[in-house]
Order: C-alpha cells, then structure tokens, then sequence
C-alpha cells in the first residue's frame, strides 16, 4: 500500500466512525434533551459553558453559536473560574459543563459553586455515573463509543458528539424562539455571511434620483448625470413612482430628445423591489433581467419610492 493510499484509508475511517457515532448520538437523545432546552428557556440570565482541554474548545464554539442564535451565552475557563471568574455567575444564570470523562478536577469549584446557590447545572459527558453527571440537574450523555485514533486517547468520536450535542441545543432553541435571517444578520453584521443576510433596505440609496412626471428630457438628464446611476425615476406630486428613464430609453428616443417630457420616454411600471427582501433577491433579479439598478418600493407605502439599489452595491459587500 501506497503512502497516499494509507492516508485516505485513515481517513475515511475516521470519518465513517465518527459518522456512524452521530448516528448513533441521534438514537440515543430523549426527554433529558428537551429538559435541557426546558431550563434553558427559562433562564432569566445568561447561560454559561465551562470545559477544559478540548471540551473547554467545543465549548467555546458551542457558546457563540448559542449567542448568535438568540441564546445569550459565554464561555468561563474552569481554572478562571476559580480564581475570580465565579463572579461572572449568578442567579438566574444556567451552567452547561462539559467533561467527557465525567471527572475534570478543574470543574470542581465551577459545581460547587451551582450547587451553593442553586444555580442550575446541566452537565454533558459520556460517563452516566461520574461526579460531574452525579451533581446534575439534567444530563446531556452522548455515546461512549471510544475514539477515532483506535487507542481511545485523541479526542475525536467524543469531540464530535459534544459538537453535534451543542449545534442541537442552539438550533432546537432557536426555532423555539422563531429567530428569523434578520435576527441572524444583527449579530453577523460582517464577512460574507453578513452580505447574505443583507436587507435592500441596508444597501440601498435614499437620494434618490427622481423627476416628476411631465418633467422636460434636458432637466431629466442634468438629474440623471448628477446622480451618477445611470437611470432616474419618475414620479407623481404624492411620490409614487411612474415610470423610469434608462439608458435604454434614451437609446430608442434619440430622435428629437431634447424635445420630450419623461412620460414620452420612460418605462411604465418597472420592476421594484421591496426595502425588506433580502439583497441577495435583488442580486438575482438584476442578473436575470440583465439590469443594474432597482428602485426601492414599499408596497405598504403607496408605491412611495423609497430607495434605489445599485448593482454595485451589492458587489460592494460580496453579493453577486
């Protein structure tokens, strides 16, 4: 066997075992899950993750997944905790400690500490009768099914399942909670998943470039130069949008343009766009139609024009 066929044949082992071990983690959740969902709902504080090593890891994630999906939460380092970071806990607070083994010597201060003042302590291990699953109030027990390495000593099956346990946990709670793309995005304001999550409202432009209807094609022009858009809007005296002059209009009127009001020129009842959909549908209907520009129409408002979104916009932010 080939070096390289040896790595793959690693590989996929580990990742057929660790396959087979959510399976069965899959299997194994009952009532002690939604318990745990239960009392973390009503929590009036905050929910605190502590672990160390590699569950002090997943635990981390596992506490900015839950605070990104509506379920304030943050992680306390075990050993912190035992030098002062006990203070970051309190009533109305709910502990979620992790130890595969049950055993961590650094978390026991962490569970004494919930158990002196009645602090709700859900603890997740695969060991059913360690100390740490003995002073739980709910047990979160995934599969002892041992780990990928063979020898059982590389974190890895266990890893996995303690991941899986907390991307179950975080999205149970949140379609509790019914947190919306909207929800998401105030806390994914940045990077590529922030453009996703992108309103037109949050891109669009709100000088606008507009004329009223029956407006002269020379002062439609000096608007549509100043405004650098490439199109302008036409509108009625109560703001509702008309019609809208392009460059293709432009093209097909050359003959005497100068002469021309907007409503002999512009597009009647062009596409818009709602200011609440979602950027990257915008994205998409400007592809399809081959255009570069949306105006921004609150169907609740009258057909007030509200905005305009450019294709450049959302090239800006990563979208398209």
């Amino acid at each position: 066997m080939t070096d390289t066929e040896a790595f793959l044949k690693t590989a996929r082992q580990v990742v057929t075992d660790e396959a087979r071990a959510l399976d069965a983690l899959a299997e194994s959740l009952n009532e002690d899950f939604a318990e745990a969902v239960q009392l973390i709902l009503q929590a009036t504080g905050r929910i605190i993750i502590s672990g160390i090593g590699k569950s002090g890891h997943i635990g981390h994630k596992i506490a900015a997944t839950l605070a990104s999906t509506g379920t304030p939460a943050y992680f306390v380092h075990p050993a912190e905790a035992s030098h002062g970071d006990l203070g970051m806990v309190s009533k109305g607070d709910v502990v979620l400690a992790i130890s595969n083994s049950g055993e961590a010597p650094e978390l026991v201060n962490l569970l004494a500490f919930t158990r002196r003042f009645g602090i709700p302590l859900i603890g997740l291990s695969s060991k059913p009768e360690s100390t740490l699953m003995k002073q739980a109030d709910v047990h979160l027990l995934i599969p002892s099914l041992g780990e990928a390495c063979g020898f059982g000593m590389v974190p890895s099956i266990s890893t996995t399942l303690t991941l899986a346990m907390g991307d179950a946990l975080a999205i149970a709670l949140m379609k509790h909670r019914d947190f919306k793309p909207e929800d998401f995005r105030a806390f994914h304001p940045g990077g590529k998943l922030g453009a996703q999550l992108s309103t037109v409202r949050d891109l669009m432009h709100a000088d606008l470039p507009v004329v009223r209807s029956g407006t002269s094609m020379s002062e439609a022009l000096l608007v549509m130069s100043q405004k650098s858009f490439g199109v302008v809007g036409v509108t009625d005296d109560a703001d509702r949008l008309l019609g809208i002059v392009t460059d293709g209009d432009l093209r097909r009127n050359m003959d005497g343009l100068l002469n021309k009001t907007t409503d002999e020129v512009m597009t009647r009842d062009p596409l818009t766009i709602a200011p609440n959909a979602m950027a990257e549908e915008a994205v998409g209907i400007m592809n399809d139609r081959k255009i570069t520009s949306l105006f921004v129409v609150d169907p609740d408002a009258d057909g007030q024009a509200q905005g305009l979104l450019h294709i450049h916009d959302c090239l800006r932010v990563g979208l398209g």
